[in-house]
């Protein structure tokens, strides 16, 4: 077998382990073929494949350190979970549809995914509550590392024809924004039709011996979108998808440093994150009623500037997410 043959099926053996769960398999398998190309002078693009295979395992670590970390028990009792959502308080003005939606949006805040999706598979039943919940339960998936899962509802939410083809579009933007954002390559159908055409697409890209940086959601790889192209896609119906916002410090001993977080829930202009206990100098910049400037807000068509207002800020004293804490961002464009 010649060194490109043996670095493919390197290559690929690789990404199956990894599609597998195998995480160290694959890591080993990465390595291999490292080798492979440092010994091999004449390769082409052999800087750009090496680092291609770097940035790979680097991703796979991530993985391991989060499955690491993990609690072993995420579900709490259901009744617990009840009191999860009676703990957000509802306006007395919102309909049954939105005060649903809320409370699910609050198990998921929790690290309540599974229940949360049930709960938001009740509310695609609702033509009010419909594209809201889809991407919320993609956000679930995403947040339980279920992106296969994430896919196949997709995929079925395609063949199953409970959407018209304009919220198809928003979900289909949204879930190719959720995944290019989590570094995911895939091609994503956009009609029942193409559902099998890509299956058979991705298969035969799977041949080459390419290696793509995963996308990031950093400035230096973001469009910035001028305020009006902010006012037209985020009008007072339709609010932008946010992927991660990035807020610079302005006190303590962090004063100056940004830093970038993802968003791990949103309904409506709110933007929720999930901000670990170990940053707990960092909860200090986050005062409920206050107005943090200069927010950079990463979306699925760009970049742009504006502020953010403060809505909520709650330790998570029960559950897996114990400890961390909770803070709801209303976005303001100015």
């Amino acid at each position: 077998m010649n060194i490109v043959k043996k670095i493919k099926t390197l290559l690929k053996e690789a990404e199956l382990y990894h599609s597998q769960g195998l995480m160290y398999e694959a890591i080993a398998k990465y390595n291999d073929a490292t080798e492979l190309i440092q010994k091999n002078e004449q390769l082409k693009n052999k800087q750009n494949l090496l680092e291609g295979i770097s940035k790979k395992i680097n991703v796979l670590n991530k993985d391991i350190s989060k499955i690491e970390l993990a609690p072993k028990k995420p579900e709490v009792s259901e009744n617990i979970q009840d009191l999860i959502k009676k703990m957000y308080a509802f306006s007395p003005d919102m309909d049954e549809g939105a005060k649903a939606l809320e409370g699910a949006v609050a198990l998921a805040k929790f690290g309540q995914f599974k229940r949360a999706i049930s709960d938001f598979n009740e509310l695609l039943k609702r033509d009010s509550t419909r594209v809201d919940a889809a991407k919320n339960i993609l956000r679930c998936h995403m947040a339980l590392f279920s992106i296969d899962e994430a896919i196949s509802q997709y995929e079925k939410w395609l063949l199953d024809d409970i959407f018209n083809p304009d919220h198809l579009n928003k979900i289909y933007i949204f879930f190719e924004s959720l995944l290019n954002n989590e570094g995911v390559e895939k091609t994503l159908p956009k009609t029942k039709e193409q559902v099998d055409k890509v299956k058979v697409a991705v298969s035969s890209e799977n041949d080459q011996v390419q290696i793509s940086e995963p996308k990031d959601a950093g400035l230096e790889k973001s469009e910035t979108v001028s305020e009006g192209e902010v006012e037209s896609e985020a009008g007072s119906e339709d609010v932008l998808d946010v992927n991660s916002i990035g807020i610079s410090v302005d006190s303590g001993p962090q004063k100056g440093h940004v830093y970038e977080f993802k968003v791990r829930f949103q309904l409506g202009k709110v933007v929720s994150l999930l901000i670990p206990s170990r940053d707990k100098d960092v909860i200090e910049n986050f005062k409920i009623g206050s107005e943090i400037h200069d927010v950079q807000y990463y979306s699925n068509v760009g970049l742009f500037k504006g502020s953010g207002l403060v809505s909520a800020v709650k330790e998570i004293t029960i559950g897996p997410l114990r400890g961390d804490y909770c803070v709801d961002i209303e976005v303001m464009v100015h």
